[in-house]
């Protein structure tokens, strides 16, 4: 206990990355699951191996000790304040804007109007299931569980996208919605938890306008920030200089909004689109475009992996017991209803203007995985036991999301694709 409470931030990144390059290799060679799945099931593996032997070897006192080391890495700050950042410019950075443009609309409603509905039928669930369950939880604390399990996770769904062959129209959707609902997910979140811990009246008037800000400032902030860097990458041509000015983008816009209470995710995603598209087209020669390209495929891969595997192994750091696993399974089926019905909601919208079909809905409900940004708000949550409450329901969501979504929804989108009423014709809407 005491060597881990040594431990270096430098010390506790290189046991992660060696964890990850050890378990990536050996799914690779041996195992063969899709690489998010199969990080995610061997780090959970892993954590209960731990736990066993802890349980049948006494005196080991193991999982005290990857506890201790879980914690000190405080895996909210890791992902909020530093690779979420990185991980969303990154997706961005391969959305076509011209396809997301055809459909900025859906994406528009999907990931503002949808996280709201979300927010408000999983929260309003939740607080009924509770309360049958006789686990007294506030109804603002059930909203708090709503709004940070409704954003989808970029990192996973953009995963699943690039190994089928997607429609390019509906893929920028999928990927726009994910992209911004993080946004939007995480302003709802901060809003909600707020008054949560306040003990304030909620005011939907108030919660609007620090919405409106947060957003809007993000926006603004993504907009400077990607110009910006564009014109400076359109007056040189040096690859490693082009490449660091990507990466002033990411730090030091993420640290702005940070600094200013403006949403950090929606500003990487919007700096994202900008060099994307206009940096990589008008901006780059073929020799940068392809390292910068490069980079950020690494980036992404790296902290990929890192991500899931301590998904897998937050199971130790979270103490389940038997009427929490209840919730937890119960709480699958509700968060998946919430889904369809705040996909549903704005598609209604949608449908006169033939911007989403029904293939397209169903690759947007299945296909709206949940995962390190909802470990990581359930995370940041005050310690208590709400708090172990809320982290439990979250934990089996998103594990069943990874392990059972993620490992279908391919097999959807080739049905889809094949399929009579359901064709690739439908499905590209």
């Amino acid at each position: 206990m005491h060597e881990t409470s040594s431990l270096s931030a430098f010390d506790a990144a290189a046991i992660v990355v060696v964890i990850a390059a050890v378990l990536s290799y050996c799914n690779h060679r041996f195992i063969r699951l899709p690489h998010v799945i199969g990080l995610t099931v061997m780090g959970a593996g892993t954590s209960v191996i731990l736990i066993l032997i802890d349980e049948f070897v006494p005196g080991t006192a193991i999982s005290d000790m990857v506890e201790a080391f879980l914690t000190r890495i405080d895996f909210s700050q890791t992902l909020m304040q530093g690779m979420l950042s990185f991980l969303l410019f990154a997706g961005a950075l391969h959305v076509d804007l011209a396809e997301l443009r055809k459909g900025w609309f859906a994406v528009l409603l999907l990931s503002t109007l949808g996280v709201l509905i979300s927010t408000i039928i999983v929260g309003g669930a939740f607080f009924l299931l509770t309360g049958a369950m006789g686990i007294a939880i506030p109804f603002i604390w059930c909203l708090v569980f709503g709004a940070l399990i409704s954003p989808t996770d970029p990192v996973s769904v953009l995963g699943i996208l690039k190994r089928f062959a997607v429609p390019p129209a509906l893929q920028a959707t999928v990927a726009g919605e994910s992209l911004f609902n993080d946004g939007v997910g995480v302003v709802v979140f901060t809003i909600l938890l707020s008054a949560a811990v306040t003990g304030a009246d909620f005011s939907l008037s108030e919660g609007l306008r620090l919405f409106a800000l947060e957003a809007g400032g993000g926006i603004l902030v993504g907009l400077a920030s990607g110009y910006v860097a564009f014109r400076a990458m359109r007056s040189v041509d040096e690859y490693a200089l082009e490449v660091l000015i990507s990466l002033a983008v990411v730090m030091g816009g993420y640290a702005f909004c940070s600094n200013f209470h403006l949403a950090g995710p929606v500003a990487m995603a919007v700096a994202g689109l900008l060099i994307g598209n206009q940096g990589v087209t008008y901006a780059m020669s073929d020799v940068t475009r392809d390292y910068v390209l490069k980079f950020w495929e690494l980036i992404d891969e790296l902290l990929n992996s890192v991500l899931f595997l301590l998904i897998g192994l937050e199971i130790i750091v979270i103490a389940i017991s038997p009427e929490l696993a209840i919730l937890g399974l119960a709480a699958i089926p509700l968060v998946l209803a919430g889904r369809a019905i705040a996909v549903g909601g704005p598609m209604i919208l949608l449908r006169p203007l033939g911007l989403v079909g029904e293939g397209g809905y169903r690759i947007l409900v299945w296909g709206g995985l949940r995962g390190g940004i909802s470990i990581a708000l359930a995370l940041a949550l005050p310690a208590g036991d709400i708090r172990n409450t809320l982290l439990a329901a979250t934990f089996f969501v998103v594990l069943f999301s990874v392990l059972i979504q993620g490992a279908t929804v391919g097999r959807m989108v080739k049905k889809i694709g094949r399929g009579g009423s359901d064709g690739s014709a439908e499905a590209a809407q």
